[in-house]
């Protein structure tokens, strides 16, 4: 019997992913020259910055990184986030 695995979502062209910053911590000045890059996890459904724990849901192709969301997921643990991520995020 197959397992039921989440669908993986299509990647941020690496590109894109390069431009993009956590609207947090791309103000911090004591995180070296580069503070807020993102990274894909879970699937390619999440943005999740290092230098701030927080977390972006990637809905439809479409990064919710408004920083109430971001803040909605900062103390879930990585491997709880939920795949994909809830429709509701798109405030």
């Amino acid at each position: 019997m197959a397992e039921n695995k989440p669908q993986e979502a299509p990647a941020l062209s690496p590109d894109f992913l390069e431009l993009l910053r956590c609207p947090v911590a791309v103000h911090y000045t004591d995180r070296g020259d580069d503070p807020g890059r993102l990274r894909l996890a879970r699937n390619n459904y999440w943005l999740i910055c290092d230098d701030s724990g927080y977390k972006y849901p990637i809905i439809d192709g479409i990064p919710r990184m408004l920083v109430e969301i971001g803040a909605r997921y900062k103390d879930v643990p990585e491997d709880e986030l939920p795949v994909p991520p809830p429709e509701d995020d798109l405030a």
